[in-house]
């Protein structure tokens, strides 16, 4: 019996899952790793932390299967979380994780050069790129990014330990170090541009498209894991984006948002356009011959988080009776508005210096108004994402979501409220680990071609309408959520400058 194995690094930890040659969940396996915050804007993981927790995971999920033989590996991780590493690939440094935004400086200094490649990016790589931050490592770290033999993206990394092989996903090289696939690969004379001229043999030696064969798990991997069988290891990539081959492939006009910590928009076009309220159009990031577009939300469910168990107080264990009761009241009448910029904004606005806030409060104003209002805002930023791909003329015909909001009803409903249409709720297991059980099947040979094997591993989708009786009120709270936007902007950046970040 054919079997893989699929690892996904999230924000919170390691997670494993070991499917059968006809897609079914057979074994998963799960450990958490920590994040430190050691300045407002920044956040650090220890990848060493990544790899002990993924041999966890995974020893976790082969034991849940009964021990399969594995015909083949591949690796979803965060984007934009970037290791700093020395010739053996040891930690120089903690990793800066996707959500850091101390680049913002560096990233502004990418629009102002107007290289050409920067077209794929809407005109300037975002202040959690791999390229911000290394010239952020380069100026205020000149140091450490001297010594640094490897700077490079998570997933990169993780094949590094299970192949020996500094082999980088083509999708993660196009999306966040500006590679072009279609002319001069990476791009040294920006790099000259922004004073990191090195960075380029810093980078992993190989670009390899997702979904094929990088190699086989090396000896000491096989033995960490306990993985038995040829295991092929396959290209793989950002969590997000390689959703769209866990809704059953990537049909023009299908969006898939992963709804968790942050929310990721991805779509493929056929013919590429510019907006800059997008990043992208990537040329074969995904599949060759295709362009991904992608839009995001920093924040999201962290929003939800903390508004639950910072702001108001409520322990982890007792959300559900506040999702509840919040769920229990009229939209909008609560006379709030959340914004959901506490970690800036992605897209549409990219703007890494706005800032969260709640507007409206009064002495009467309860936890449950505060936390729907907080669910309202969430969805808000979708819809101005969704907005934004409209506008950009990207069409936008399914709207598929998966992640933590299928396990907060509010949150489901609200967004397809706001969005004044229909979403398909991907229910069952991660997403992200299925996508990559369809790479490692066509990477290993089991099945033809990814189209194919995404056919075969199509998860079940449930349908959720928007309330009809809903739909206005929260287009009149929409339109309340963009003007407290620009009212706010200027004060915001004032008070980002304050924040350090």
């Amino acid at each position: 019996m054919a079997a893989f194995l699929a690892l996904d690094l999230g924000t919170e930890g390691a997670r494993a899952a070991v499917y059968s040659g006809e897609g079914a969940l057979i074994g998963a396996g799960d450990h958490t790793y920590p994040t430190r915050f050691p300045r407002p804007g920044w956040a650090e993981q220890d990848p060493d932390d990544w790899w002990r927790a993924s041999v966890h995971a995974a020893r976790q999920a082969l034991a849940e299967a009964g021990g399969p033989q594995i015909n083949g590996i591949a690796v979803a991780t965060t984007a934009s979380t970037v290791a700093v590493l020395d010739r053996d690939g040891r930690p120089l440094r903690p990793a800066l994780l996707w959500m850091d935004c101390r680049a913002g400086e560096e990233s502004e200094l990418t629009a102002r050069t107007g290289h050409p490649v920067l077209r794929y990016s809407g005109g300037s790589d975002a202040v959690e790129w791999l390229v911000p931050k290394a010239m952020w490592l380069s100026r205020h770290e000149p140091e450490t990014y001297r010594a640094a033999a490897r700077i490079t993206e998570a997933v990169d990394y993780m094949v590094w330990r299970l192949t020996g092989r500094w082999a980088g996903s083509r999708m993660n090289a196009v999306c966040k170090s500006n590679y072009d696939p279609r002319g001069a690969g990476f791009p040294h004379d920006l790099y000259d541009l922004l004073g990191i001229t090195d960075l380029g043999e810093k980078l992993p030696d190989d670009i390899v498209p997702v979904g094929d064969p990088v190699g086989a798990l090396s000896a000491g991997a096989r033995e960490e894991l306990g993985v038995t069988g040829p295991a092929t290891v396959v290209s793989g990539g950002i969590d997000a984006h390689l959703s769209l081959l866990a809704i059953g492939g990537a049909r023009e006009g299908q969006v898939s948002i992963v709804c968790g910590t942050s929310n990721a928009f991805v779509t493929e076009i056929a013919e590429p356009v510019f907006p800059a309220t997008v990043w992208g159009p990537y040329p074969d990031a995904l599949r060759t011959g295709r362009w991904l577009v992608e839009g995001g939300q920093v924040s999201a469910g962290s929003v939800l988080a903390w508004t639950g168990e910072k702001l108001i107080g409520r322990p982890r264990a007792e959300i559900g009776g506040l999702i509840k009761a919040a769920a229990e009241l009229p939209p909008v009448d609560h006379g709030l508005i959340v914004l959901d910029y506490f970690m800036g904004n992605r897209t549409p606005l990219r703007d890494p210096r706005l800032r969260g806030a709640v507007l409206g409060l009064t002495l009467a104003s309860s936890p449950e108004q505060v936390y729907r209002a907080a669910v309202e805002g969430v969805a808000y930023g979708t819809r101005q994402v969704i907005d934004s791909f409209v506008d950009g003329g990207i069409a936008v015909d399914e709207i598929f979501v998966s992640g933590g909001i299928q396990r907060n009803e509010l949150w489901l409903q609200t967004t397809a409220d706001v969005l004044g249409r229909p979403v398909r709720l991907v229910a069952g297991d991660n997403l992200t680990l299925r996508a990559c059980s369809v790479l490692a099947a066509a990477g290993s040979g089991w099945h033809a071609s990814l189209a194919e094997a995404a056919a075969q591993y199509a998860p079940p989708v449930r349908t959720v309408e928007p309330v009809a009786g809903h739909v206005e009120a929260y287009g009149a709270g929409y339109a309340d959520y963009r003007a407290a936007t620009a009212a706010t902007t200027e004060l915001s950046h004032r008070l980002s400058g304050r924040s350090g970040s």
